[in-house]
């Protein structure tokens, strides 16, 4: 009998990306938990050794991990946190106590699992996807770290997500829009659904207000499952927030007691939310004997970051990043502009995936952008630069449409616009990055300024 030829170990993190990205990638999906069962069944079924707090919904994941990834570890608890996708790097995803994990350890949690992604992919039908294959690595570092809680975002919906071959001890359902149209259903309720399979027996789940259609569903689902319910608006919520220099303070109604004026460096009432949401999430986790420590509470909301979301990267002209990528999100996001900054004027740059709602995010960005530049990023996903201009014409009308394909140079003609063409005080012009967490990690990618090592700041 031949043994299987064993693979040659990832040396560098080039050999790692090249590797995983040779895999189907996230876009390309097979709705089954068959191969990431049987791939963390190789692994010993890292995910089984830590309590998971999971995420899903339309909007907010991110930043609500990272919020209560810091809020864990304001209370000395050891973290892992799994996020998707990376703006810059694979590296982003797989998180320890906050930090990306660094390029050797990215090797290592690699090349602790490719010889068992060789073995899924010659016993079952389809290989393993990329996404599969990050999510297998994922957990196996966060066991061997060992952490004492992980907080992980789906990919996509939540029944057949990779990642929901975990159980969650608390399940955050975030609010449910209409995204991933062609995969997850044309309507809110029936893409809750899908979401709802996050929802497991025994667990507690913490939901956002939602539309009617969508509550009734994972009340259902909870209800099915035997899973405690505490709502948004019923159980816990946002009492008042108010702009402020930096971000904004938030008073909180928690599951078992109030925080008053909370500062958090984040921007926007959907901000406001994703963190209530934090709160209730980590206090369903640990907070069982009491009210939390309010000190650690507001020491921990002060750190909390959201890298490309209303992220201001350069002044003179200012110029803010932010993912938003369907409506819902673009709406948001809009708010949060007009909420806490007073910009004059403000020029869109936008690059969208052909794949997305460009009109709907077209227009709910509309009556906020005194001129947008039409421009696409690197990947074959994007839609062009000139089929999105004509879009945009359709909304804004010609004379407030550019097109520039390449984004570093769409970037500076929107910087241009910003200095000359405002109404008020010179400077009070910025410029907006947006459309795609593709579009805004190429931008960050392109503005963050870099240390004495080449590294972002």
């Amino acid at each position: 009998m031949t043994e299987t030829p064993q693979p040659r170990p990832a040396e560098t993190y080039a050999e790692v990306e090249d590797a995983l990205l040779s895999r189907w990638p996230e876009t390309k999906l097979e709705p089954s938990l068959d191969r990431i069962r049987a791939f963390t069944e190789l692994l010993g079924d890292p995910q089984a050794s830590y309590p998971v707090i999971h995420l899903t919904g339309t909007n907010g994941k991110t930043s609500t991990s990272r919020m209560i990834d810091t809020l864990l570890r304001a209370f000395d608890l050891r973290t892992g946190r799994f996020t998707s996708p990376h703006l810059e790097k694979i590296n982003e995803r797989i998180c320890l106590d906050g930090e990306p994990l660094d390029d050797e350890a990215l090797v290592r949690a690699f090349n602790d699992v490719a010889p068992y992604t060789h073995l899924v992919d010659q016993s079952e039908p389809f290989p393993l996807s990329f996404f599969e294959a990050v999510v297998g690595m994922a957990y196996a570092a966060f066991a061997d770290a060992p952490v004492d809680a992980a907080v992980v975002e789906v990919g996509m919906g939540g029944t057949w997500d990779a990642t929901n071959v975990a159980d969650g001890a608390v399940a955050v359902v975030l609010p449910i829009a209409v995204d991933h149209a062609q995969y997850l259903g044309d309507t809110a309720a029936k893409i809750a659904v899908e979401k709802a399979g996050i929802i497991k027996p025994g667990a507690t789940a913490v939901l956002a207000q939602q539309e009617p259609g969508v509550t009734e569903v994972l009340l259902a689902r909870a209800t099915e499952v035997g899973a405690t319910v505490v709502r948004e608006g019923l159980d816990f919520g946002v009492i008042d927030r108010a702009a402020a220099v930096g971000g904004q303070v938030v008073s909180m109604q928690g599951l078992r007691a109030r925080y008053d004026e909370v500062f958090m460096p984040l921007y926007g009432a959907h901000q406001a939310q994703n963190a209530v949401l934090a709160l209730a999430a980590v206090e369903a986790l640990i907070g069982h004997d009491g009210p939390l420590d309010e000190d650690v509470v507001r020491a921990g909301f002060a750190e909390v970051t959201s890298p490309g979301r209303l992220e201001v990267v350069r002044r003179s002209p200012t110029i803010v990043l932010d993912a938003a990528h369907n409506p819902h999100g673009a709406e948001a996001a809009a708010a949060a502009l007009e909420d806490s900054f007073s910009f004059d004027p403000l020029i869109g740059v936008m690059g969208v995936m052909s794949d997305k709602d460009a009109e709907g995010v077209l227009a709910a960005f509309e009556p906020h952008l005194a001129h947008l530049v039409c421009t696409q990023n690197s990947t074959s996903r994007a839609m062009p630069a000139e089929q999105l201009a004509a879009a945009a014409i359709e909304v804004y009308g010609a004379d407030r449409v550019t097109v520039v394909a390449d984004l570093a140079d769409a970037i500076e003609a929107a910087a241009t616009l910003a200095e000359t063409g405002g109404t008020s005080s010179v400077g009070s012009g910025a410029v907006l990055v947006t459309g795609s967490v593709v579009t805004v990690g190429e931008a960050r990618a392109l503005l963050r300024p870099r240390d004495d090592h080449g590294r972002r700041s």
